[in-house]
């Protein structure tokens, strides 16, 4: 009876001190709220980073970049609502040492027409959405509403506002709402490891990478297939591990990884050219990967194993390299994929750096 007594009284007492803590956090604290800032270690810094160096004509200049949780920058200074603290500590769960969140592999990415940023993730087997206008950082989990991602990578923006991302071990590609809700799936069975995607909004069709299958296959929204391009080889509308994709200025730009080029088809599939070939020069390709154009119709490329990214202009003649090996701003590790925005930026995923860097096209030729 004594021992029940002073069971309860030591309830009661730890009871006691959550309900104060509850009243601190409650009562005493209003809600944070965030910006999202690209880059803030950055911006103490007066000097813009521009490619070329001067005293040539700088081209692009560095915006910032994404890693996750750190982007984010409580408005009023505090970095984490004070009642919250005092209770997670009161009740033991606060050691000094939560695990951030952030960015680990990320391998490609879209942007929407209100400005937000869509990354991929497969080690965090998740996609992130950066928001910078409502200041807030998404992880969306769930490819389906019982089953998760495993290995998403190519990403795009579908009908209607739909967020369609590539999960190259489920082996289809799946459909989100703008609040990141599964709405459904397409290729099961169809697809054997989709990578790349990209969409021709005119049109209605969507082309995924079958990287496994070496070819390009092609869906209208509703998800039907319609056709499918290329088979493996090392000729002209042939492929060899096709992975990133991009769809810009009415040309389909696949990157044919294994045969060292990116092959450009129209939007009927024809092809209609190549860019680059496997060499040791600047300009040269190894294992390109991912691929974006611009505004202007600038072409751009990964050379992965070279930690390079590659500007071309849009009859395919070499422009100009950023890049080289290291962790330094313009600097990559083992670069992914690649995209543009209609603002003229070039986002890299950064992968075995864990980031996205930013650029911005200046213009010129």
């Amino acid at each position: 009876m004594k021992a029940t007594a002073v069971c309860n009284s030591g309830f009661l007492g730890r009871l006691w001190v959550v309900v104060v803590a509850w009243m601190l956090v409650l009562g005493g604290c209003a809600e944070v709220k965030y910006s999202m800032r690209l880059d803030p270690e950055e911006r103490a810094t007066s000097v813009v980073k521009v490619w070329p160096a001067p005293p040539e004509t700088p081209r692009y200049k560095y915006v910032g970049q994404l890693w996750g949780e750190d982007n984010l920058v409580a408005q009023d200074g505090n970095k984490e609502n004070l009642g919250t603290r005092i209770f997670n500590w009161i009740v033991g769960l606060y050691d000094g040492t939560v695990e951030k969140i952030t960015l680990k592999r990320p391998q490609s990415g879209t942007v929407d027409a209100q400005g937000r940023i869509y990354v991929t993730d497969v080690s965090n087997h998740a996609v992130f959405v950066f928001d910078q206008t409502a200041g807030k950082l998404q992880v969306w989990e769930h490819a389906q509403e019982t089953r998760r991602f495993v290995t998403p990578i190519g990403i795009a923006i579908g009908a209607g506002g739909q967020i369609l991302v590539a999960d190259a071990d489920l082996g289809l590609v799946v459909r989100l709402d703008r609040d990141g809700n599964p709405i459904g799936t397409f290729g099961n069975g169809i697809l054997k490891r989709p990578t790349g995607l990209a969409r021709d909004a005119t049109r209605g069709r969507i082309y995924v990478s079958d990287t496994h299958a070496h070819n390009i296959k092609v869906f209208d929204d509703a998800g039907t297939l319609l056709e499918v391009m290329a088979q493996r080889g090392e000729g002209e509308n042939e492929l060899n591990f096709p992975t990133h994709l991009a769809f810009g200025g009415d040309r389909l730009y696949v990157s044919d990884t294994m045969n060292a080029r990116v092959q450009i088809f129209d939007a009927h599939g024809k092809n209609v050219g190549t860019l680059g070939k496997r060499g040791l020069y600047f300009g040269n390709l190894t294992r390109p990967k991912g691929v974006t154009v611009d505004s202007s119709d600038n072409v751009y490329v990964i050379e992965s194993f070279y930690d390079n990214l590659l500007v071309f202009n849009k009859q395919g003649e070499f422009l100009m390299p950023l890049g080289g090996t290291g962790q330094q701003v313009g600097q990559f590790y083992l670069p992914a994929g690649l995209w543009s925005d209609s603002r003229g930026r070039i986002y890299v995923a950064d992968m075995f750096n864990g980031r996205i860097v930013i650029f911005q096209f200046l213009g010129g030729s």
